[in-house]
């Protein structure tokens, strides 16, 4: 009997973990998707502050934000919404980091807009601006390796690679160049900023991937791939 027990505890015990360790691997991915999204939106709210130049997409928020007079964050979370729209004809699936993406950058963003004060003078909007940047790396390492669906703009960009047979470089490069020169046309902000995020975003982006990766799970499947995610788009 004191050994049948015994066994049947250990058989208990042994189920029990993987469970626990599954459930503790699910809180974190919850807790990187929604702390990435609100840095990735705080991050975004400090490019806006420096004055030196935006994100592609940021340049077309900031350009609508200018012609319609509601604040950036809320044009972030019509313009995110639409595009999601556009995931419809295109068989996209959304997950849970899609439809929270959409609503969590921009309220973020707009609540780091109204706490954070004018910033004045190259001095201080050149730090602001690298301060944006790095973060905005850490932001997107945490928020893909969760690993809840890609955001609305990267998955118009996967949906249009596999529906036309384009490569995504190809479709990424012509939507944020033609988001760009829109953006700009309505007022947003291009400059240094612009192009330093450009060459900087993708290396930040795959560091910080690394840091944040989940390790993989106990019954052999993947969270999140322990090797470098290779052509991982990097933003929201």
């Amino acid at each position: 009997m004191c050994q049948a027990t015994r066994t049947t505890s250990h058989s208990v015990h042994d189920q029990g973990e993987p469970a626990l360790s599954a459930q503790s691997r699910l809180g974190r991915r919850l807790i990187q998707l929604y702390v990435g999204l609100a840095l990735y939106g705080a991050s975004s709210a400090l490019l806006v502050e420096a004055g030196l130049g935006l994100e592609p997409w940021g340049v077309l928020h900031q350009g609508l934000a200018e012609l319609t007079g509601v604040s950036i964050g809320v044009v972030s979370i019509i313009v995110g919404a639409a595009v999601l729209l556009l995931w419809i004809p295109l068989r996209q699936r959304p997950g849970l980091g899609t439809v929270s993406n959409v609503f969590v950058v921009g309220i973020a963003m707009d609540a780091t807009l109204a706490a954070v004060p004018d910033v004045h003078g190259l001095a201080v909007r050149t730090p602001v601006l690298l301060a944006g940047i790095l973060l905005n790396g850490v932001a997107t390492g945490l928020y893909i390796a969760a690993r809840f669906g890609p955001g609305p703009r990267d998955g118009l960009m996967t949906g249009l690679h596999r529906r036309t047979g384009r490569s995504i470089r190809l479709l990424r490069t012509g939507i944020e160049m033609a988001v760009v020169v829109t953006g700009f046309a309505l007022g947003g902000t291009i400059g240094v900023g612009t192009v330093l995020y450009a060459v900087s975003i993708g290396p930040l982006a795959q560091l910080f991937l690394r840091v944040f990766a989940v390790s993989p799970a106990s019954d052999g499947s993947t969270v999140v791939a322990a090797g470098q995610p290779r052509g991982a788009i990097l933003r929201p």
